[in-house]
């Protein structure tokens, strides 16, 4: 059997990948998840190309998962006629919206908080750090800042300020709505923005379960505030991402490498899936190869051992998504063959049906050519030894297509959905024969079985061992 990918691959849809033609190619090229970005997208376009989406995969026979990515309480800029045009030294002002313009270089900002939370001498980060401003003065209705890098301002920019403590609430008018929307789509992971603390984590999956959604929480850490509560986000959340574009503009860049490697390691410490996103093939947007940089950028992630990587302006509006994806593909098969960091291994495992996966895990692992085939009602079996990081691929069956969507972002799992039977040995059988007829597995491959009998009515966890 040829070698499984184990790395997760994320796609952000756009209008270069939204046709089924292309949804179909980026599936064949190995895209796991697709993602929609709430910031761009409309809710008649997200129920359009979810049914898409899970209509060509049905048809190429994979299981792809939907990913309902929240803007999030950003801060930005108003709306402008024509770009601004900014010399060093000059001033600008961010006023609140109900305010007229009392200088030539105005705009509006959508925070009214921001008021409050900036004082003279502060520096704010302009349109992802294309521009520097110092706040020279502060008013009741506006912030007035000079400019210490010269550039060009266009309209709805995305403003950071590094170090100051934002009063941002978790979830704005526009999450609520797109929530609703996640919800009514059925989808498999929504993100949180600007994930804070482990507050606003509970309050965006109480929000989802009030619409009636029950999606995996992905938590995307993307300023020094998360960081100060990295432990508890992780520990509420179901995913965590390292959201490299505003994170690498909150913190000094040259700490960028170490904080994602401290969250990756964290992540695998505490039993939860993380993915590393933005930038990583950002020349493809425009050339068809990428930089050296990039490809040791991806294959430091892979490295790392990360559920999942993640492509964004690349299959968006990129002129070469598919080959993004093959690209992708290719070096995360060629890491994964050298080995990786080896986090997983230091897991905490908290309770007996964890430390028994382990053991499965274990035993695959000291048979040559062994696989590991887990039966799994919920997801949390497949996940609980995906973190676990074993050299076998991982072979997940469930009865429901909800569940095998679900495990889309662990490392290094196939889903297959069958029905469960009520003797469990009938239910292994027919996984078997699956793997046998669609696998193409060769005769006598080992085979681990981590599933539940019945003893003296009681569910109890068990370790097979066979050949196929």
């Amino acid at each position: 059997m040829a070698m499984v990918r184990k790395t997760r691959i994320i796609c952000t849809l756009g209008p270069a990948t939204e046709s089924a033609e292309m949804l179909r190619k980026m599936i064949l090229a190995g895209a796991d998840v697709f993602r929609l970005n709430m910031s761009h997208a409309r809710h008649d376009w997200c129920r359009e190309i979810v049914t898409r989406i899970r209509t060509v995969a049905s048809e190429v026979g994979k299981t792809v998962g939907v990913l309902f990515d929240l803007q999030g309480p950003s801060i930005r800029t108003g709306d402008l006629d024509e770009k601004m045009q900014l010399a060093k030294g000059e001033l600008v002002e961010f006023r609140l919206e109900n305010a007229a313009p009392e200088i030539e270089k105005s705009t509006t900002v959508n925070y009214e908080g921001l008021i409050n939370d900036v004082s003279v001498g502060d520096e704010i980060i302009v349109d992802n750090g294309e521009m520097l401003v110092k706040v020279e003065q502060v008013t009741s209705d506006r912030v007035t800042c000079s400019v210490i890098t010269p550039g060009s301002m266009g309209s709805r920019r995305h403003i950071n300020l590094p170090g100051i403590r934002l009063n941002l609430p978790a979830l704005t008018e526009k999450d609520h709505a797109d929530i609703k929307v996640a919800a009514e789509c059925q989808a498999d992971f929504v993100a949180g923005s600007f994930v804070r603390d482990a507050s606003h984590v509970r309050e965006l999956r109480s929000v989802l379960h009030r619409e009636g959604g029950d999606a995996q929480i992905v938590s995307k850490l993307e300023d020094q505030e998360a960081m100060k509560h990295l432990d508890d986000i992780i520990q509420e959340s179901d995913v965590i991402m390292v959201a490299r574009g505003d994170l690498g503009i909150e913190v000094h860049v040259e700490e960028l490498p170490i904080i994602q490697r401290r969250i990756v390691k964290r992540c695998h410490q505490m039993g939860t899936r993380v993915i590393v996103a933005t930038h990583m093939l950002e020349s493809m947007i425009v050339n068809p190869t990428p930089t050296r940089a990039e490809v040791t950028d991806v294959s430091n992630a892979v490295y790392e051992e990360a559920d999942a990587i993640m492509l964004s302006g690349e299959t968006t509006v990129g002129k070469y998504p598919v080959r993004c994806v093959e690209l992708m593909d290719r070096v995360a098969r060629r890491i994964e063959r050298s080995g990786g960091m080896g986090y997983g291994k230091e897991v905490s495992l908290k309770t007996d049906k964890q430390k028994t996966i382990q053991a499965a895990v274990n035993l695959t692992d000291s048979i040559p050519k062994a696989l590991l085939i887990v039966f799994t009602k919920s997801g949390r079996t497949a996940h609980q030894a995906a973190l676990l990081r074993p050299r076998s691929s991982i072979f997940a069956f469930s009865p429901q297509s909800e569940i095998c969507a679900g495990l889309t972002l662990s490392r290094g799992v196939r889903t297959f959905q069958i029905p469960f039977f009520d003797i469990p040995r009938d239910t292994v059988a027919a996984a078997v024969e699956l793997l046998r007829t669609k696998r193409d597995i060769e005769p006598g491959t080992p085979l681990v079985i981590f599933s539940e009998i019945m003893h003296q009515e009681k569910a109890v966890d068990s370790i097979l061992m066979m050949y196929s």
